[in-house]
């Protein structure tokens, strides 16, 4: 097992660079398009790999292991609490179907503070599941992904350093 912060921090960017990747591939390639949910996990995916990009580049002593990890855990909870969301969305699908605006439009068209909450509402769109992997949807496999990187993070905040 990698004991050396340093490649723990360089790994966890290279999962989240991936998981973005692929979720890129999915939308370009495959035409699948990410509801507003979908983005504001790309967003806690993004955030996770630049702050494990930053660690690993610098390699910081003990206090800095614990900073990174901290953020890192911070966005991993954050990113976790809307995929737990859209999760139960896809599997309590609102009454009334209504696909609503599209992220953009609604970035462009409302203050912060409106659109908040809106998101976090869901729109017909975050209740699909148009792809699945092993039974699970992009939303449940997020919610794994952001388990895992929350482990990772904590950990890397802990681990003493092999010399």
């Amino acid at each position: 097992m990698m004991r050396h912060p340093r490649w723990i921090f360089a790994g966890t960017f290279l999962a989240c660079a991936c998981l973005i990747g692929f979720g890129l591939y999915l939308q370009h390639a495959k035409g699948l398009e990410p509801c507003p949910m979908c983005i504001l996990q790309r967003y806690a995916f993004v955030a996770i790999a630049v702050i494990a990009l930053v660690a690993a580049l610098q390699g910081p002593g003990v206090a800095g292991r614990r900073a990174y990890g901290g953020l890192m855990a911070l966005a991993a909870l954050t990113g976790g609490g809307i995929a737990t969301r859209h999760v139960w969305l896809e599997h309590n699908p609102p009454a009334i179907y209504d696909c609503g605006a599209d992220f953009g439009y609604m970035l462009d068209s409302f203050p912060l503070a409106d659109l908040l909450p809106m998101i976090f509402r869901g729109t017909g769109d975050c209740t699909k599941v148009p792809w699945r992997f092993l039974g699970m949807s992009i939303a449940e496999w997020a919610l794994v992904w952001f388990v895992i990187f929350l482990a990772v993070a904590l950990y890397a905040a802990m681990v003493k350093p092999r010399r």
